[in-house]
Order: structure tokens, then C-alpha cells, then sequence
């Protein structure tokens, strides 16, 4: 079926400038938030005592993730469990939070919110006090 069928005949030079416009904004902004975080992260393990590159290394930043927040990283092998996985991640969040001496407010921000409330605690002043 052609388009024109539905009543979209053709997209004017505005129209199209205006779409490509907010992709590459999109794209552009993504990759920044991107950058932010890998930043953040790095900063947090860095922390916690554990070297900045362990953050961009897949599963081995799930695993010491998991020594920041409960203190034994092979504890993120729960997170393949079927159902307990979901739940074990958002125990982590808290954890997380704990671990840097935050408070009720600010873990449930990391539990609704964590982007934000990462790149908070990781361009933050918070120290690591060690897993609760």
C-alpha cells in the first residue's frame, strides 16, 4: 500500500528538515547522556575503591557492582533467576544507596530514577562508607 492512500502524499522540504533535525538532536543528546554516565560510573567504582575502567567491562562491572553493594560480587548471578532477578536488582539500588550514606529519599530515587540519581552520587560529594 502507498502512502498516499492513508492522505500522506509528501512530506514538504520543512517538514523533512524539521524531522531530521529532531533525529540527530535525539541521537546527540542520547550519546551525551550516554558519556555522562559511563563517567559517573567510572567515578563511583573509583569511590568505592575499585579502578574506573572495571565500569565499561561487561559483567564485570555487574560484579562489582554487586562487591560495592552487598559485598560479595558473585551475588549478581541471582539477577538470571527468573523473577528474583527484578527483585534482587531493585535490592541493589537500595544498597547502592546505603553503601554511600544515603538516606530513605534518595534510594528510592535511585530506584525510580537511576540515571539521574547515579550521575548524582557519582559527580557528587558522597564517599563510599562501605556495603550495608
Amino acid at each position: 500500500m502507498l502512502l498516499s492512500e492513508y492522505g500522506y502524499d509528501s512530506m514538504d522540504a520543512a517538514t523533512a528538515a524539521a524531522v531530521g533535525g529532531s533525529m540527530v538532536g535525539s541521537v546527540i543528546g542520547g550519546l551525551i547522556a550516554g558519556i555522562l554516565l559511563i563517567i559517573a560510573w567510572w567515578k563511583l567504582f573509583q569511590k568505592a575503591g575499585i579502578p574506573g575502567w572495571h565500569s565499561i567491562i561487561p559483567f564485570l562491572n555487574t560484579y562489582d557492582m554487586f562487591k560495592i553493594s552487598w559485598g560479595n560480587g558473585w551475588l549478581f548471578l541471582l539477577l538470571l533467576i527468573p523473577f528474583v532477578g527484578g527483585i534482587v536488582a531493585l535490592i541493589t539500588q537500595w544498597k547502592l544507596g546505603a553503601a554511600f550514606g544515603k538516606g530513605v529519599g534518595f534510594r528510592l530515587g535511585l530506584i525510580f530514577l537511576p540515571n539521574i540519581f547515579l550521575l548524582i552520587l557519582g559527580f557528587g560529594s558522597a564517599q563510599y562508607e562501605g556495603n550495608a
